[in-house]
């Protein structure tokens, strides 16, 4: 068990004042069996009436409302919590899905849903083609397939930082032969949703303390990374950026159907055309 904080700032400058429209923030770290949550707390400046909910896959989201106008947008994150994660964890799999292919059970089919289902076009088969060449065999192991299909990513994709927004397609990520991590993330979760799997994109934080996982530019940073659900283990965590499975080193924030549910800050402003001067994000783990 390890004790971490989390500092996340995010800074909007505009070049003169603007009316800001309602923000989402998805900061506060999500809780499970693995991760307890000690405290949390999200200051907002200027000053915002802020209220809380949780959306359809459980993730705790905060609106902030906010009066007058401004030039700058201060969004200031702070947790603490204790991570128990294990490094090297053992998955008890049930012996129906042992083996690929296998059939989920019929309630799970119907909940898991459209976790199931590819969210980007693959009109010519490419994703389909690629994933299906890591079936080695027909029976083949279930947990081994998982873990070909995350490192065969890595494998073939090369790892670059992009500061842009969005995220590519699964084809284009191949196509291009590089990715950031939510570009692996989501090569991945529409790979294994090829084969019949449900998956489910995770963002959140990166802690490395050690400075040897990618995706980070010092102690921790934020991450992107997936989630199998396999019967028997539940949901098993891969990061194909750090060829590593399991959350020893992971904080999840938010789980969705598409990464584009799970951006940590997303709002709007009123203004000018050329108001918005720019934005900063500064993200500290450390323990």
């Amino acid at each position: 068990m390890i004790t971490l904080k989390i500092h996340h700032r995010t800074t909007y400058r505009y070049r003169q004042p603007v009316s800001l429209g309602s923000h989402r923030l998805m900061l506060r770290p999500r809780e499970s069996r693995d991760l307890r949550l000690i405290s949390s707390a999200i200051t907002v400046t200027p000053s915002a009436t802020v209220t809380w909910a949780h959306d359809v896959f459980g993730n705790a989201v905060a609106t902030a409302l906010f009066q007058g106008m401004t030039d700058t947008l201060v969004i200031d994150s702070a947790a603490e919590l204790r991570l128990d994660a294990v490094a090297w964890p053992v998955f008890d799999i049930a012996g129906s899905a042992i083996c690929y292919p296998f059939l989920y059970a019929d309630d799970e089919w119907t909940d898991l849903g459209a976790l199931a289902i590819q969210q980007y076009a693959d009109p010519a088969g490419q994703l389909a083609d690629w994933a299906r060449a890591f079936v080695r065999s027909n029976p083949t192991d279930t947990l081994a397939l998982l873990k070909d299909l995350s490192v065969g990513i890595p494998g073939r994709i090369n790892y670059q930082s992009r500061e842009d927004e969005g995220t590519q397609s699964p084809c284009e990520t191949l196509d291009r032969g590089w990715g950031s991590c939510r570009d692996f993330a989501v090569l991945f979760v529409e790979a294994a949703r090829s084969l019949g799997f449900g998956a489910r994109i995770v963002s959140g934080y990166l802690y490395n303390p050690t400075l040897e996982f990618i995706g980070s530019m010092g102690a921790g940073s934020t991450h992107a990374w997936a989630e199998i659900f396999v019967p028997g283990a539940g949901w098993i965590t891969f990061d194909p950026t750090n060829r590593s499975v399991g959350g020893a080193n992971l904080i999840p924030v938010a789980v969705a159907r598409d990464i584009r549910q799970t951006m940590p800050v997303t709002g709007s402003f009123s203004g000018m055309s050329d108001a918005f001067a720019g934005m900063t994000v500064e993200v500290q783990v450390t323990s």
